[in-house]
Parts: C-alpha cells; sequence; structure tokens
C-alpha cells in the first residue's frame, strides 16, 4: 500500500479523531509508556523555567505525559492536524500549556519559536514524509544542551517482534479501525512501522543530524523490541556544526 502523507494524513486524522482516545486507551501501558519516555528527557523536576515544544501532539496523551512530569514547564504543542488539536484543546489544561496548529517542518513560521530546552516528539517520525527535515529543524530550535526524547515505533530488526507487531494490528487493531471507517489512516498506521527505520538505524540518523549523547531505551510489556525512547542531546556551543 502507499503510505499516507502531507495533507492526505492530516485529513485521515481529522476524521479519526473522535475515536482516536478510545483506540489507544486499549492499548496496555500506552500513557505508562509516554510518561517514562517523558522523565527519559532527564530533566529537573518540576521544570520550572523551561520550554518543552510536544512536537505532534495529536490529541494531547504526549502533551499530558510531559505536564506530569514537568508540572512547572512551558509546554507548546503542535500538530499539523485540525481534528487532533480540536480534541486536545477542549481538555482541561493547567496555565502554560498551549497548542499550534503545524506541520513539524514549519514551527517558526506558525509561531512555535525556540530555543527550547527539549523536544518531545511521540509517534512523529514514521508519519512524515521527511524526518531528515524535521530532525534539521528540531535540531534549530533546541537551545545549546537541549534535550530530545523520540518515543516512536521503531522495530528492533527481528523478525519475533515484526511479526507481534502485524499480528496485534491484523487481528485486533484493523478490524476495529475499519468498523469506525478509518481503515485505510490504521492500515498505514500498520505499515508505516514496518517501513520504517528500525531503532538503531534511527539513533544512526539522530546522530549523523549532530546530536550526542544518543541511547536507544526499551519500553516494556507487549511492546518491548517494536516502541522504544530514543534519547539524544544537541551539543554545546551556538555553532555546532555537523
Amino acid at each position: 500500500m502507499t503510505l499516507l502523507r502531507d495533507e492526505d494524513l492530516a485529513a485521515a486524522f481529522d476524521h479519526a479523531s473522535r475515536s482516536y482516545d478510545t483506540l489507544v486507551a486499549a492499548n496496555p501501558g500506552y500513557h505508562a509508556h509516554l510518561r517514562r519516555s517523558a522523565r527519559r528527557l532527564g530533566l529537573p523536576r518540576p521544570g520550572t523555567g523551561l520550554r518543552v515544544l510536544d512536537l505532534g501532539c495529536g490529541t494531547g496523551a504526549s502533551t499530558a505525559a510531559l505536564s506530569a512530569v514537568l508540572p512547572g514547564a512551558e509546554i507548546t504543542a503542535v500538530d499539523a492536524s485540525a481534528g487532533m488539536l480540536e480534541r486536545a484543546a477542549r481538555k482541561p489544561w493547567r496555565e502554560g500549556v498551549r497548542f499550534v496548529r503545524a506541520p513539524a517542518e514549519r514551527l517558526v513560521d506558525a509561531g512555535a519559536e525556540g530555543p527550547f530546552d527539549a523536544v518531545f516528539a511521540a509517534y512523529l517520525f514514521r508519519n512524515v514524509a521527511d524526518p531528515d527535515a524535521v530532525l534539521s529543524t528540531v535540531r534549530e530550535v533546541l537551545a545549546p544542551q537541549g534535550r530530545l526524547a523520540v518515543h516512536e515505533y521503531t522495530l528492533s530488526g527481528r523478525a519475533t517482534h515484526r511479526a507481534v507487531w502485524t499480528g496485534v494490528c491484523r487481528g485486533m487493531v484493523l478490524p476495529v479501525a475499519a468498523l469506525l471507517g478509518d481503515g485505510d489512516l490504521y492500515r498505514h498506521l500498520w505499515r508505516s512501522v514496518v517501513d520504517f527505520d528500525t531503532a538503531e538505524v534511527f539513533a544512526d540518523r539522530v546522530r549523523a543530524h549532530g546530536f550526542d549523547t544518543v541511547r536507544v531505551l526499551p519500553l516494556p510489556g507487549w511492546q518491548t523490541g517494536i516502541t522504544h525512547t530514543i534519547v539524544a542531546r544537541r551539543p554545546a556551543g551556538a555553532e555546532d556544526g555537523r
């Protein structure tokens, strides 16, 4: 199948936004894993005075994880889907959380200007047309020594983990999504994981964009070998060349 990209993908997420929270809630550990990845940014709690960018916030699950881990931080949550952002913005949020509609590659044009102390990107990179362009943008908006945490379905490379992912999607996720009229989106989401970088290949991609202290950290439960946190840091210095 052809993967959805750009406006087509945003439109598919718009349509799916009404049931998205219900589907992800059925995923054991979904919200706890996001909080774990947020903690892996390694920022001092409660985060008072820090600016954090939540890139690809969807309906706000990642935003809620960041807010729980860093209750004093200023959080700018960005997504390209109007429908997902509308759902996110309806939820109760503390002061210091704001939402911005923008593609990940055009943050500054939409008013999401750095420098940020950290960028958190959950389930984003496999869905963008040009992950290298997004990594370049992330590096530009990060302050020197700013932290990056990518929470993503990035397979280990082992055949067993790929088989588990495909089995869960075909046996559970895709039938429900088809009943909801969102089959195209969830077929894309299944295939986007299979076709994307493995966790170690993505880590190498991050290093190639000038980040250091790059680590690949597993997540527990059924998602072991399927979902990882990739953490990294922009090096110190204003002119960090690549």
